[in-house]
């Protein structure tokens, strides 16, 4: 069993691409031995479903794709990255009542926290940035 493992996937910055986000995400989470109904499982799905709209409604054209990165270490953390190119880093709206966007960095936030993690925002050399949510995780690492 490995202490570390890591996964990723570049998809086009397209709606589609949100679901199949999500899929993978799962499909990797359900190989390291989260179960699929699990509830972190769940909130982890969600936490990218926001991520992936996020780097694709708010790039405004000028990151093609983006790379969702998981890395476990093994009995201690999960983190996941989402990367794009775009160089404006998210911004916390205020969620009007009848606004039908900007509520996602706010629900990310929230969920991260509720499962004890933290959220981070790092730019990247290539002039984008990755949004890092870091989770606890003590799921037995399978093969």
């Amino acid at each position: 069993m490995a202490d570390h493992q890591e996964a990723s996937v570049t998809l086009p910055s397209d709606p589609v691409s949100v679901s199949a986000a999500r899929s993978y995400v799962g499909e990797v989470l359900a190989e390291w031995g989260l179960p699929a109904g699990a509830d972190v499982a769940d909130t982890v799905r969600l936490i990218v479903s926001e991520l992936a709209t996020n780097a694709v409604q708010h790039t405004l054209g000028l990151s093609p794709t983006f790379t969702v990165d998981l890395r476990l270490e093994r009995d201690e953390r999960l983190r996941i990255g989402v990367t794009d190119s775009h160089p404006r880093f998210p911004k916390r709206l205020p969620a009007a009542v009848q606004q039908d966007n900007g509520r996602g960095m706010v629900i990310i936030r929230w969920l991260t926290a509720e499962c004890g993690g933290r959220l981070t925002v790092c730019p990247t050399p290539e002039g984008g940035k990755t949004v890092w949510i870091t989770l606890p995780w003590s799921v037995p690492v399978q093969g």
